[in-house]
């Protein structure tokens, strides 16, 4: 009588789930979902503004919140944590605004980010990978951004203006 193999049905399984990883994800480098959030809050003055922050990390440079998706997470709901974790802000999701998926719209890597509108109320702090934080109105942006969200930006107040 041979003695039975222990766990083999488990190795065996764990060899599937491998080999599925090396060929589904290595091999085929597929694009990272992102999500990026436009926030509107009233300004100290009363005016409305849109939240921006200064990226602790590369690429460097004033940006929308946003960030990446987590294994298991929604969008929205990924929209609501990285409202949070970089802004301190609670956000109230308003709809989605478009997805960008060129392959240059990152430097570090293909992303494919869907952009939310959301509106928020309170005062920002800067947290998590956010240098400083900043309410600008929309004729205030005036300098450069990070990654693509000049073209968002352009594209949030384009269509803004038609309503």
């Amino acid at each position: 009588m041979s003695p039975k193999q222990p766990n083999s049905g488990c190795s065996r399984r764990w060899s599937e789930l491998i080999r599925f990883f090396m060929n589904t994800i290595i091999k085929r480098r597929n694009p990272i979902p992102t999500v990026d959030i436009i926030i509107e809050i009233k300004q100290e003055n009363g005016r409305e503004g849109i939240v921006l922050v200064e990226r602790k990390n590369p690429p460097y440079g004033w940006a929308l919140p946003g960030g990446f998706v987590d294994y298991g997470e929604s969008l929205e709901e990924a929209a609501r944590r990285e409202a949070k974790e970089e802004t301190s802000l609670e956000i109230e999701l308003q709809r989605q605004l478009h997805t960008y998926s060129s392959p240059e719209r990152d430097p570090r890597f293909h992303t494919i980010t869907t952009v939310y509108i959301a509106k928020a109320k309170g005062k920002p702090v800067a947290r998590d990978d956010a240098r400083s934080i900043g309410v600008f109105a929309p004729e205030e942006i005036n300098f450069p951004l990070a990654f693509d969200h000049r073209r968002i930006l352009d594209d949030y107040l384009r269509e803004k203006q038609r309503k």
